[in-house]
């Protein structure tokens, strides 16, 4: 349900918001982005209340302890499935941008709009396609990240939008390659950093990271916005 829930919000919201701005500069789209994100918080907080809320039943679920070195990990069944179908979501993903109509008219649209609109590509509907995609990819990541933490509450989303820009920065900002990349490269650095340093500090060093990735490579990892 989160999936369907998500892309008709998403698309609800284009129409709403976006879609009349269309033709606006990158710095309204983005405040109004945020404006979007604050109404939709406190919406969530008005309607669910704001305390914490278990979703899953977290003494309950299976899991395996596998030896490793001196000591064992302990996965469970939740973790395994988000592994996996996170996986299978970057395979779908690049399926659909490297093997239908859908996913070339993205990539061009993405490399120059304008020019896409000249040669005949029905540049409206590959947005709303492009709303629909997201959306449902935001659905399923937001079930996965609740079904791993057990909880959720309000501010969870808006919590993660700050390393979510981080990973967009670091693989480059329009390269679908580079966010998958850089989401990558901030999760693991913002977990394993925690063996040297206290936990608050996490996703600071996931920031540095990006700081320090960006002083020698501006353009990202992937380079941003191209077509190959």
């Amino acid at each position: 349900m989160a999936v369907p829930a998500t892309i008709g919000l998403a698309l609800l919201i284009d129409r709403v918001v976006y879609r009349p701005m269309r033709d606006q500069g990158a710095i309204a789209l983005l405040i109004a982005s945020i404006g979007v994100a604050l109404a939709l918080r406190y919406l969530i907080a008005f309607v669910f209340q704001s305390g914490l809320r278990p979703v899953t039943a977290t003494n309950q679920i299976p899991g395996v302890r596998i030896p490793l070195g001196t000591g064992t990990v302990n996965v469970d069944a939740h973790e395994v499935t988000l592994v996996v179908v996170s996986l299978l979501l970057m395979l779908g993903v690049h399926l659909l941008l490297q093997r239908t109509k859908l996913g070339t008219a993205m990539r061009a649209m993405a490399d120059n709009e304008d020019l896409a609109l000249v040669t005949g590509i029905p540049t409206e509907r590959v947005v709303r396609a492009t709303w629909m995609v997201g959306g449902g990819l935001t659905g399923a990541a937001g079930f996965l990240v609740a079904l791993e933490r057990g909880t959720i509450f309000f501010q969870l989303g808006w919590i993660l939008l700050l390393l979510i820009f981080a990973a967009v920065i670091l693989g480059g900002i329009g390269s679908i390659y580079g966010a998958i990349a850089g989401g990558l490269v901030i999760g693991l650095v913002s977990r394993i950093s925690l063996v040297w340093i206290p936990a608050d500090f996490g996703t600071a060093a996931a920031f540095v990271v990006m700081i320090l990735v960006l002083l020698f490579r501006p353009t990202g990892l992937f380079g941003g916005v191209t077509t190959a």
